[in-house]
């Protein structure tokens, strides 16, 4: 007796985002034979892209070479796909849309985290500027190459509203059916709105383990923040002879799953409050639908002030986000005033760009290469730029 492969939409809440009501990919193709489902074909264009490889190298906070048990946008990505997943099969949505969007979210990200971001922004202020979320969709539009009949992945309306978390209103105007709901005012699907509170849970509660692992804050500083002081009490109290190792595992998973919890009972209880019923209810509703108590937004928020107090302006951290951002502008300024030193497929893509958009393409070609390297292939080009005893190659 054979075994029958449910449908994609089997078993959805009725406010999920069905493959049968989606609005499709910007290129025709014909839909995927057998045993996979629409969204779970995003999700593995995704896995197989040349640009979610590099996130093994390319920083959360630390950068890459400072030790290997640090995050890297690719753990991040796999801890913010888990955290989605297991949230939204707890409220009935579409775990694989969920998952496609979580493990695309940082592809646009430049080397060396938000200090990269912040100076590649800053030199091309002039042309447009540069914003990693932006990028992240230009990657999956345009820049990836696998495929003969269309650029970039092809992925589903669904996977790219959810990749684009945020959006300016001329940048939206540009951006065509993506870009509508910032200028209508309307809502994302419930799976992307999850995904983008998954990404903040994540990268708060791994970032405490970080900050721990590198020694730049102590349990004990830890403990001003009433969401990490109530669960290290509660955990000391059962296990007085834990090992520290232990003890920060234990407090972090159980923040992650108090606040993983609180996300679900609100989000159910503000979808029966609503009477969402569909998901085009959910993109008119007016507010976000999936959300934090109260309670718990304000020690999530807590949190995230601690580690922007103590971890992210620590010093050691300032002093490599000054030169992580100090290569990054020195790799703009070489190639932008030459692109010779551009790869030949570099240099050919921004003489391309310049000849239908002028100075400002040749600065979206050197941007889009910049913000594709790891940080120690950044690191590598800017010596082999400026230091002259180091040969090419």
């Amino acid at each position: 007796m054979g075994y029958t492969i449910p449908p994609p939409d089997y078993g959805l809440a009725s406010y999920a985002s069905h493959e049968q009501s989606s609005r499709g990919r910007r290129y025709l193709e014909p839909a995927p034979a057998g045993y996979r489902g629409e969204y779970q074909r995003d999700r593995d264009r995704i896995v197989h892209s040349t640009a979610f490889r590099r996130l093994v190298y390319k920083t959360q906070v630390f950068v890459n070479h400072e030790g290997d048990l640090y995050r890297t946008r690719l753990t991040h990505s796999l801890e913010v796909a888990q955290i989605a997943r297991s949230v939204s099969v707890a409220l009935g949505l579409n775990e694989p849309l969920c998952e496609a969007i979580c493990l695309a979210h940082d592809l646009g990200h430049t080397p060396f985290g938000h200090a990269g971001q912040d100076a590649l922004n800053e030199c091309m202020r002039d042309f447009g500027g540069f914003e990693h979320n932006l990028q992240s969709l230009r990657t999956v539009d345009e820049l990836e190459e696998r495929y003969a009949e269309f650029p970039g992945l092809n992925l589903t309306f669904e996977a790219r509203e959810g990749i684009l978390k945020h959006c300016s209103a001329k940048n939206a105007a540009e951006l065509g059916d993506v870009g509508e709901r910032f200028l209508q005012r309307t809502q994302p699907s419930l799976e992307a709105q999850l995904s983008n509170l998954a990404d903040e849970v994540a990268y708060n509660n791994h970032d405490v383990d970080d900050g721990l692992r590198a020694g730049v804050i102590t349990p004990s500083q830890l403990c001003e923040v009433a969401l990490f002081s109530r669960h290290y009490a509660a955990v000391i109290d059962r296990y007085p002879d834990i090992t520290i190792r232990k003890l920060i595992h234990e407090v972090i998973r159980r923040m992650i799953n108090e606040v993983a919890t609180d996300l679900i009972e609100t989000t159910r209880a503000r979808l029966d409050e609503n009477r969402i019923t569909h998901v085009d209810a959910v993109r008119g509703a007016g507010q976000r639908l999936v959300s934090f108590s109260e309670r718990v937004l304000e020690e999530h928020q807590q949190l995230k002030r601690f580690l922007r107090e103590h971890v992210y302006q620590n010093y050691r951290v300032v002093r490599m986000t000054n030169k992580s951002q100090r290569v990054v502008r020195e790799l703009f300024s070489a190639y932008s005033q030459d692109p010779r030193l551009l790869p030949d497929e570099h240099r050919a893509t921004a003489q391309l760009l310049e000849s239908t958009a002028g100075l400002a393409g040749r600065a979206r070609a050197v941007a889009d290469y910049i913000a594709g390297m790891t940080d120690r292939y950044a690191i590598l080009e800017h010596t082999r730029l400026y230091d002259p005893r180091v040969p090419q190659g």
